[in-house]
């Protein structure tokens, strides 16, 4: 609306000032046409997402699942979460794409093209869990500012691609090097161009990992430009901020990296634990790196109703970050008891991992299904809201569905 109302009150220039172009032939446009570069896009259409997912916010896009949305084991595109800081990269020219590796601790400052990354690199494919560290934060008291993410900002997609130990190894790494950073294609929301949006990173241990990849297909196609197309940063296990998108620099730093979005409280939690509400000094903040274990009911629907006497198949994934997932539990009476799920193992490390079970009711009236899993460390999701955090992050508390028994 507010949109809408600013077009009916400017001028051509003001227009074009928002635009970023002269309107070529603005003096032929008829009276209350809205310019289509000033429309609101449709992100189902824009994105090619299911109808069912949740927009949270469009200045940057931030758009969320539904639980059921993710019962695939290979989360297609059209259900995955989109969470970004800036402005998405336009005019992408692939054949002028290049990634370098700097910093104060590689031994040589390199630049690849495209090309030469898709040459002279092995390629491997991964199923790789990323998470959103704010997945959520809806539910934190006092409440926390952000998007307010309910359960879907989780997704688990083939991604393939080179590993980033190979492109660092192959400019080489200094003895002095601490942590890596990313830099990327995406433009601050004010526009200005001296600031990046997010620039986050990682230590050289998970840099190193294995699984680590400079990726340029999800799923078996092109990365979607949503998803960081034509090159992205892909680190599961963590908070997917750390995966940057529309990757075109790395630096290997001699130090913490200190890029957008890593000095602050952002993707920190206290060091200690803290009462609701409290003030948190950001020397007392810690960066988070594996996230906690967690898992998430996909099927049935919440709500779901079945007939007396029949059982019902409940089925999902549980995911621990760096770790695997030991074992899944689920409960229809609020946590007083327990049974086991059936659990797949991970097809490979930091992947999510498939339960399933048949769920029998004792009689007609409202119940309600708990999912609660436990790592390789033997640390369960807890059962309500975990430690309060002021930028709400990493609630990994058991996910929930209501039935009726009728």
């Amino acid at each position: 609306m507010e949109r809408r109302n600013f077009v009916k009150k400017a001028t051509l220039s003001s227009l074009a000032g928002v635009i970023g172009a002269d309107i070529v032939f603005g003096a032929n446009m008829p009276l209350g046409i809205t310019p289509l570069a000033l429309q609101d896009p449709d992100p189902f259409k824009l994105f090619d997402i299911n109808k069912d997912m949740v927009v949270l916010n469009d200045k940057p896009w931030n758009i969320e699942a539904r639980a059921y949305l993710l019962d695939d084991k290979v989360t297609p595109n059209s259900c995955m979460f989109i969470r970004n800081n800036g402005k998405m990269p336009v005019d992408i020219d692939v054949d002028a794409w290049t990634l370098t590796i700097d910093g104060e601790s590689v031994k040589q400052e390199k630049t690849y093209s495209l090309a030469q990354l898709k040459s002279k690199f092995k390629h491997y494919t991964y199923q790789l869990t990323l998470e959103c560290g704010g997945n959520g934060r809806s539910e934190f008291n006092p409440p926390a500012k952000g998007n307010q993410w309910t359960i879907g900002a989780v997704y688990c997609a083939n991604w393939t691609g080179v590993r980033l130990r190979d492109v660092l190894e192959d400019a080489g790494i200094k003895d002095n090097a601490v942590y890596i950073g990313y830099h990327a294609a995406d433009t601050h929301l004010s526009g200005d161009p001296t600031k990046e949006p997010i620039s986050r990173g990682a230590p050289m241990s998970k840099a190193l990992q294995d699984e680590t990849l400079i990726a340029f297909q999800m799923n078996g196609e092109e990365i979607p430009l949503a998803h960081g197309y034509p090159l992205r940063l892909v680190a599961g296990g963590w908070p997917a901020s750390v995966s940057g998108k529309w990757l075109k620099r790395i630096s290997i730093r001699d130090k913490v990296h200190d890029g957008a979005k890593m000095t602050g409280t952002s993707y920190k939690v206290p060091c200690e634990p803290v009462a609701p509400g409290t003030e948190v000094d950001e020397k007392d903040m810690c960066i988070i790196e594996s996230m906690p274990v967690k898992s998430l009911i996909t099927y049935p629907k919440s709500g779901a109703v079945i007939n007396t006497g029949k059982k019902m198949e409940i089925r999902g994934h549980a995911w621990a970050g760096d770790l695997e997932v030991a074992n899944v539990h689920y409960s229809i009476d609020f946590g007083a008891t327990w049974d086991s799920c059936h659990l797949e193992r991970p097809v490979n490390k930091l992947a999510w991992q498939h339960f399933k079970a048949e769920v029998a009711f004792p009689k007609k009236g409202y119940y309600e299904v708990w999912a609660k899993a436990t790592d390789s460390k033997g640390v369960s999701q807890p059962m309500v809201l975990p430690g309060w955090n002021p930028k709400g992050y990493l609630n990994n508390a058991c996910h929930r569905i209501a039935v009726k028994v009728s």
